[in-house]
């Protein structure tokens, strides 16, 4: 194996990846599709970006850190796990309720904003993961793919990466 694939295919050049890429789809998110184009996200968009920061932010960790103990190197690829899991799963939730047929698509409620300040972090969440009918609305498509499944492709892929990286850290 070529020397620069050696060093993209190690613990740190893996963990380096995923916070590349945590900051490319922030930056696609952020500047593109809001700033740009003008989409506000929705509540379940919202949630998929807090798992692809805290994969980012444990990703870092491990980058920066690049323990050398397994026990470290497990806690700090769980979190990242956890977090990108975290993000595949609203995601794909987000893809179903976008192809709901129209009478089975939930009604419109209150914002994010409103369930923050009125509701527990708990119901919060379960109303979040409810969804709404602003989140089965599909506002752009490239290649076919709404947001959501764009989305849920590279989390999955990343997830594919955190495999690859479980194997590097138990690889002698």
């Amino acid at each position: 194996m070529n020397r620069p694939l050696q060093k993209l295919m190690s613990y740190r050049g893996l963990n380096i990846f995923l916070v590349v890429m945590s900051v490319v789809a922030m930056a696609f998110a952020l500047v593109f599709l809001q700033r740009m184009m003008g989409f506000s996200p929705c509540p379940l968009c919202i949630f998929q970006r807090i798992g692809l920061m805290i994969m980012g932010v444990f990703a870092l960790l491990a980058a920066l850190i690049n323990p050398h103990k397994t026990i470290a190197k497990l806690f700090l690829w769980l979190g990242s796990f956890l977090g990108i899991l975290w993000s595949a799963g609203v995601a794909a939730r987000h893809v179903w309720l976008q192809h709901l047929p129209p009478d089975q698509v939930p009604s419109c409620g209150p914002g994010l904003d409103y369930w923050l300040d009125a509701l527990p972090m708990q119901e919060v969440v379960n109303q979040v993961l409810s969804g709404s009918g602003e989140c089965a609305l599909v506002e752009w498509r490239f290649l076919g793919l709404s947001i959501p499944e764009q989305s849920l492709i590279l989390f999955v892929l990343l997830l594919l990466v955190h495999v690859l990286l479980l194997f590097r850290i138990f690889k002698k």
